[in-house]
This record gives C-alpha cells, sequence and structure tokens, in this order.
C-alpha cells in the first residue's frame, strides 16, 4: 500500500510542487528501475549467499530513511527535482536487493504444488493494495499537499519491518558449500537463463514489453494532468480505479490456469491486455479507466502464471542469480522506456507517445506466439518432478 501511494506521490510532488517539466517527470519513474541496470547481477549472487529475510528487513529500514528525508528536505527548503532523482535511485537500489530476497524466499515458506496459490495471494494482495494506494496519495495531495504521500510511503516500509519479524518458521542455509566467486556465480546464471528456451523467452518478450509499459506509465500522469486538465484528488480516483481489474485477475487466474493450462493462460492475458492501451490515450476519463482495467488484470494474471512457473522451474539454489538475470534484462528496459516516453512526449505529445507505447505492446506479442510457449498446455516442470497446478 505504501509504495502503491508512493509511486503516484512522487511524481506528484514533481509536477505539482516543483512544477517538473514532462522529461523530467519520466526521467524521475526512469531513475526508480536504473539500478537493475546497475547492480542487478551482482545483487543476485549476493542474495543467493545470504539468508533472505534480513536482506528484506535491512531494505526496508534503507527505503524508511530514504522516503523520510523527503518532508525533511523540504522543510530545509532543499526540495529539488535532482533531490527526488537521488531518492528515486537510493530506494530503487534497495528494492532490487529486496525484490530479488523476497522471490527467493517464497519457496522457503510453501511447497511447489502450493507455488501458483501462493502467487496469485500476493498478487492479490499487490494488486488490492494498487487500487487503494493512489486514490489515498491523489487525497493526501489534495489535502496535505504531494510529499505526505512520501511520509505515509516511508511509515508503510517500517510496518513492512515490523512484519517481517513475525515470521517464524526457520529459513535453511544457503546452499553454497565452497567459496565461489562472485563472477563465477553471476555467469552460472546467465548461463541458465541463455541456455533455457522458456526462460530466455518470458526474458525477451518482458524487455520489449517493459519499455513499452513503463513509456505509458511514466506519463499518464502528465496526460491525466494536463491533457485531460484532471487534480490530483481525480489522478488518485482514477489510477486506483483503473488497478482494479488488477484484483479481479487475481481471483480469476488460478481457474483459469486450471482449464486452460499455465501456458495458454499467460498468452490469453497478455493478448487481452496489449490492444487495451490504444484505448487510454483517447478523450475522456472513461476510456483511461477501462484501459486501465483491461491492462492491470491482465497483466497481474500473466505475472501470476509466469513467476509461479520460475519458482518450480528453476533450481533453488540458483534462483537469485536466474531471477537477477532475468529481471536486469526485464527491468533493464524499464529506465529506457521512461526516458524514452519523456523524449518523445516533450517532441510528438503525451497523447501520441501513449499511442506509440501502446502499439510497441501490441508487436511485442509476436514474441511468445511464435516461441516454444506456443504449442504448450501448461508451462514445463523441472525435470522429475510434477507440475505446478
Amino acid at each position: 500500500m505504501g509504495s502503491a501511494v508512493g509511486g503516484t506521490a512522487l511524481p506528484l510532488v514533481a509536477l505539482v510542487g516543483l512544477q517538473a517539466s514532462t522529461f523530467e517527470v519520466a526521467l524521475l519513474a526512469a531513475v526508480a528501475w536504473l539500478p537493475w541496470l546497475l547492480v542487478g547481477l551482482p545483487a543476485g549472487a549476493w542474495v543467493d549467499r545470504l539468508p533472505k529475510r534480513p536482506v528484506m528487513a535491512v531494505c526496508n529500514t534503507v527505503s524508511m530513511a530514504v522516503f523520510a528525508s523527503v518532508p525533511l528536505a523540504q522543510l530545509a527548503g532543499v526540495l529539488s527535482v535532482p533531490y527526488l532523482l537521488g531518492v528515486a535511485l537510493a530506494a530503487g537500489t534497495a528494492k532490487v536487493f529486496f525484490s530479488l530476497a523476497y522471490r527467493s524466499y517464497l519457496p522457503v515458506l510453501v511447497e511447489r504444488e502450493q507455488l501458483l496459490a501462493a502467487n496469485t495471494r500476493l498478487q492479490g494482495s499487490e494488486s488490492a493494495a494498487q487500487v487503494g494506494g493512489p486514490g489515498l496519495a491523489g487525497v493526501l495531495a489534495a489535502v496535505f499537499g504531494p510529499v505526505s504521500g512520501i511520509l505515509a510511503d516511508a511509515v508503510s516500509f517500517g510496518v513492512s519491518a515490523l512484519c517481517l519479524r513475525a515470521i517464524r518458521q526457520r529459513e535453511p542455509k544457503p546452499a553454497v558449500t565452497q567459496r565461489v566467486r562472485l563472477r563465477t556465480q553471476v555467469a552460472d546464471g546467465l548461463r541458465f537463463v541463455a541456455g533455457d528456451r522458456y526462460l530466455w523467452t518470458l526474458v525477451a518478450f518482458g524487455a520489449v514489453s517493459n519499455l513499452a509499459l513503463n513509456g505509458y506509465a511514466s506519463i499518464q500522469v502528465v496526460f491525466l494532468a494536463r491533457d485531460l486538465h484532471a487534480g490530483p484528488g481525480t489522478i488518485g480516483l482514477v489510477l486506483a480505479v483503473s488497478e482494479v481489474g488488477g484484483v479481479v485477475g487475481a481471483l480469476l487466474i488460478g481457474r483459469l490456469a486450471t482449464r486452460f493450462g499455465t501456458a495458454r493462460t499467460f498468452l490469453l492475458c497478455e493478448a487481452f491486455a496489449a490492444p487495451a492501451m490504444l484505448i487510454g490515450p483517447a478523450d475522456g476519463l472513461v476510456c483511461f479507466v477501462i484501459a486501465g482495467v483491461a491492462v492491470s488484470a491482465g497483466l497481474v494474471g500473466s505475472n501470476v502464471v509466469a513467476g509461479a512457473f520460475r519458482q518450480g522451474y528453476c533450481p533453488p539454489e540458483l534462483f537469485g542469480r536466474i531471477t537477477a538475470c532475468s529481471a536486469v534484462v526485464n527491468y533493464g528496459t524499464i529506465p529506457l522506456g521512461g526516458l524514452l516516453g519523456g523524449i518523445l512526449g516533450q517532441t510528438l505529445g503525451v497523447r501520441e507517445t501513449m499511442l506509440v507505447m501502446g502499439a510497441v505492446q501490441l508487436a511485442a506479442l509476436a514474441i511468445p506466439v511464435f516461441s516454444p510457449l506456443r504449442p504448450l498446455r501448461d508451462f514445463p516442470q523441472r525435470q522429475g518432478e510434477r507440475d505446478l497446478v
């Protein structure tokens, strides 16, 4: 919930409080994902060497301190766009380590056959937070000012750290029996991903898709504020309602995967989401909301089945590195998408840029459609083990 609030509040602080340009708002979104390119690969190897829960706790503490500094900077009169860029970079770095540890930790807590259900619940709760978060950010911005949403985000990281302490299940020690160079461990993850046609298909599709999605998302607040003349409260409400589709997607994905198979469901979800991006930039808030609901429903559904597949398919001792290698390629295009969205938004126009990004997302569907996934009913399983569903 806190991150959902902060994700809306940070561009609002830049846009409303600091009168940032379209490019600066997009750059803010891009910088938050830049750490995946800078530290993603070694972070995966480090996470495989370390117990996961303490890593997540440290990351929460760092994020809390970073976001809490924003209202203090405002009080001191030093808050600026460069300061917000530094905040986004520091918080993004903490998020890299947290995300890798988080994904590696779930298979420790549940059995392999429970991964799909566990991912569904986690994605469902995240989607529910995405519904409430932007609306709360809009209300806080309208009543107390945009920076109040950043403060709420800081508090949420403290709550998250306390929740982690409540987990009592013992975590097995990392399975590293001898001292191996960090470079060698990183190379192991790269070789596994590069040599697996199913993982590589998901990585390639994710890279193109994330470029388009973040190019679109990085300027949507600008589109709502300047093209559709929506205020902070309305922007928060519109973004919140748009995320309702994610909750619906999380609720339905288990039944869809059982009926059609996990691989087919992945393709169906992505095919449902992509065309909707072309509706969002149309005139009126209704079109934006309809598009947002469809996109969030499709993306949440596909993320659930793809995430469960990776957790059950990849060797546990390599999972952090495999996830990091995939994420560096997948998430590495996110800052590029943000920069591209900002540049095109200032040259072509915001509405036109969103249409371009929607077209790129639609074209990206060719990657999984013409891949080894197309003839499959279900995602493949780890050799000698039962399927996820």
